[in-house]
């Protein structure tokens, strides 16, 4: 049995939370999450497969040893151990269909945040003469 459960990307956040809410900055920052949740998708469905191989090696171990007459008590324990490890491993790919969930959202928030504010930002970034910050008019 071997588990690579070390994580893959050291950043804490895969998006820094700020109140840099201009046009380029948040299409940066639902792409940048979106890839994230993206990459998280995949590792956790490898992690699945993997929890699911190491049930499935575990069972057959249960099997050996109860084949070879080893105390039943370390057969129990056994099959629980691969019990165990197939209910992880059906949580995991919850969790991984949520992440891919969120970022299919992710992706379909930015595409719609480009097509509501892109043409505004184009003629705001085009002028010469500055123009007033969002919200201004509204005081």
């Amino acid at each position: 049995m071997s588990s690579d459960l070390a994580p893959r990307n050291t950043s804490a956040a895969p998006v820094v939370a700020d109140d840099d809410n201009r046009y380029k900055a948040v299409q940066a920052k639902l792409d940048k999450l979106g890839k994230a949740m993206d990459d998280a998708t995949l590792e956790l469905e490898s992690l699945r497969r993997s929890m699911q191989n190491n049930a499935d090696h575990t069972d057959g171990v249960a099997t050996d040893i109860g084949n070879a007459d080893l105390d039943p008590k370390f057969v129990d324990l056994t099959a629980n151990v691969a019990l165990a490890l197939i209910g992880a491993a059906r949580e995991v790919r919850k969790l991984s269909d949520t992440a891919q969930e969120t970022a299919d959202l992710t992706h379909q928030t930015r595409r719609t945040h480009a097509k509501l504010y892109g043409a505004l930002d184009d003629i705001r970034s085009n002028r010469r003469e500055k123009t007033p910050r969002p919200g201004f008019f509204n005081r």
